[in-house]
């Protein structure tokens, strides 16, 4: 009788288990609190209406993140009606502009970079494990594609075309 009801514990506790993997991720843009390069502070209030936006959780020192944004740069041109809000853990602000200084970000008045600090809500937000983490939110700030790993660029491109 023993051995029925640990299994069913079991049972329970997997199906538990599984049902946390498969909640959705959330459908609006995170309640971020940024600090730019510029010592200012933003939130999505400060993004303009009716406008695509793309969220990019990644780290100045992260090759995968830096790769990403290699194959991003030719297209960044063909982005400019997208707002693209680059957010990193990392509290070191000249980290954060060397970044901005060597993908020469600063030029693209669509792109705000910053970091959460250690508050890691945007972290939280995603359940984020590695980096680049990319969330794309449609005009009405509605979720309509997340990566959780770096998409190839035509894909990434033909996804933002869709919304």
């Amino acid at each position: 009788m023993k051995r029925i009801y640990l299994l069913l514990c079991l049972i329970i506790v997997a199906a538990g288990c599984s049902q946390a993997q498969t909640i959705p991720p959330n459908t609006k843009i995170p309640p971020y609190h940024i600090l730019t390069t510029d010592s200012v502070y933003v939130t999505p209030a400060n993004l303009k209406k009716n406008k695509p936006v793309m969220v990019i959780y990644f780290s100045p020192d992260c090759s995968h993140c830096q790769h990403l944004m290699y194959d991003m740069k030719p297209e960044l041109a063909k982005l400019k009606d997208v707002q693209i809000v680059m957010i990193t853990f990392v509290n070191q602000l000249k980290a954060i502009q060397v970044f901005q200084r060597d993908f020469d970000l600063a030029k693209y008045h669509n792109i705000t970079i910053g970091t959460e600090g250690y508050t890691y809500v945007v972290q939280r937000y995603y359940n984020v494990k590695t980096t680049p983490y990319i969330a794309i939110y449609d005009k009405n700030g509605k979720l309509f594609q997340a990566y959780d790993k770096v998409p190839k660029i035509p894909v990434l491109m033909e996804t933002i075309k869709k919304v």
